[in-house]
């Protein structure tokens, strides 16, 4: 493979698979690398794990609230709704809004959830073990991000099925299978989802109660509240970032073990492994191909030259895999230590959910390698048609019947 083979914008290479192949040649030929784009423009792709945290360590020099997270540059009238989310804010802003955040979404609230996450996932192995097969995405990945996330915000159980539809639309619009979705469709679900979070926040104002959202509502930081743009564009955010990510990783992972049957078998005679295969599992398939980054002055990086309003792709699968720092990056194991992967992010906008979602992980894996150790593939996994997130929509498999807990 050649630097003119790597087609880092086109959605169908993602189909097949991470395209690890174009990585290690970006990352042994053009580390800083000027990528051609369909409409005329270009931009560049950032393919190391040392210049990736880098540019997580400048915010200021390196973007996130000038053009937002994208590499398709937003239209005039669309930026003020992606500024207003926290994902795409810059410091000092993002440093505020974090704080006031921060302060709900707390350790002390994770630990308190803990229980629910774990019943969560007893209750959903308990609605397939009996069947013997089933759509892990759809089944078993899918409902426990959304119904932690539902739960923590106090979303009354009878909306949880249209926000989690909602959530799909606006992740899968580059993917012909979600009934035909253009952009159009993405913005009228974003839509949908900000008229809920009023919904929400009205309901939380009369019928306060101890979850995320009357805390969010009522939090303070140097005497300022989240307006209802931001508690509608952080309801946005968490029903996306912390649904899709999480569902991604748990379905990757599983294929991961499925495809190293000695890493499954190892983690199910030692469960105690369950924390060090997570971090494997982000290190080897993050759920996010990339974020974008705008260039606010002209600056240099590995002697390349970049200019002002310059587009910076940061591409975590391939930053995680550089050989520069993971021994035998290509191989899977569960074991790996250190393991200081980049599927979080890095500096200011680490993942503010990272331990939720770390949470939720191992809750999941400490329950499926113990009911469902010899579960195994009917079929190829059906990939998401994006280059944006790294996601399955089907992973059809089966495995030896049980009896439901207490039936």
């Amino acid at each position: 493979m050649q630097l003119s083979d790597v087609k880092l914008n086109d959605p169908d290479v993602f189909v097949q698979g991470v395209p690890h192949e174009m990585f290690k040649v970006l990352r042994r030929e053009a580390p800083v690398y000027r990528h051609a784009d369909n409409d005329g423009s270009s931009f560049w792709v950032i393919s190391k794990y040392e210049d990736v945290k880098h540019i997580g360590t400048q915010p200021r020099l390196f973007s996130s609230m000038r053009q937002g997270t994208l590499i398709r540059d937003p239209l005039v009238h669309e930026l003020p709704m992606i500024q207003a989310i926290m994902l795409n804010m810059d410091p000092p802003q993002h440093r505020q809004y974090r704080k006031i955040v921060s302060s709900t979404f707390t350790p002390r609230m994770i630990r308190e959830i803990e229980g629910k996450v774990e019943r969560m996932v007893t209750e959903i192995i308990d609605a397939v073990c009996e069947r013997g097969e089933c759509d892990f995405v759809n089944d078993i990945a899918a409902p426990q991000p959304m119904l932690v996330i539902c739960e923590m915000m106090g979303v009354p159980e009878e909306d949880r099925k249209a926000i989690f539809d909602i959530s799909n639309r606006m992740i899968g619009f580059e993917d012909p299978e979600y009934k035909g979705m253009v952009e159009e469709d993405y913005k009228l679900a974003s839509g949908e989802m900000f008229m809920y979070a009023n919904k929400l926040a009205e309901r939380a104002r009369k019928f306060p109660g101890d979850d995320l959202g009357t805390a969010l509502l009522n939090a303070e930081v140097d005497g300022q509240r989240l307006s209802e743009l931001d508690f509608n564009s952080f309801f946005l955010l968490l029903s996306i970032a912390g649904n899709e990510t999480t569902r991604t990783v748990t379905t990757n992972g599983m294929f991961n073990l499925i495809e190293h049957p000695d890493q499954y078998r190892l983690l199910h005679d030692d469960p105690s492994l369950v924390s060090s295969a997570i971090e494997e599992m982000l290190r080897y398939n993050p759920p996010v191909h990339y974020f974008r980054r705008t260039v606010t002055a002209d600056t240099e990086l590995r002697g390349v030259k970049l200019r002002e309003n310059d587009k910076i792709s940061l591409w975590y699968p391939s930053a995680n895999r550089d050989e520069d720092v993971f021994t035998d990056a290509d191989t899977f194991d569960i074991r790996r230590s250190p393991n200081d992967h980049l599927a979080f992010g890095f500096g200011e906008h680490y993942c503010l959910g990272a331990n939720l979602a770390r949470l939720e992980l191992q809750a999941m894996f400490r329950e499926l390698v113990r009911r469902l150790p010899d579960i195994e593939l009917t079929a190829p996994p059906r990939r998401l048609r994006s280059n944006f997130v790294n996601g399955v929509k089907e992973m059809r498999v089966r495995f030896t019947p049980v009896r439901r807990q207490g039936a």
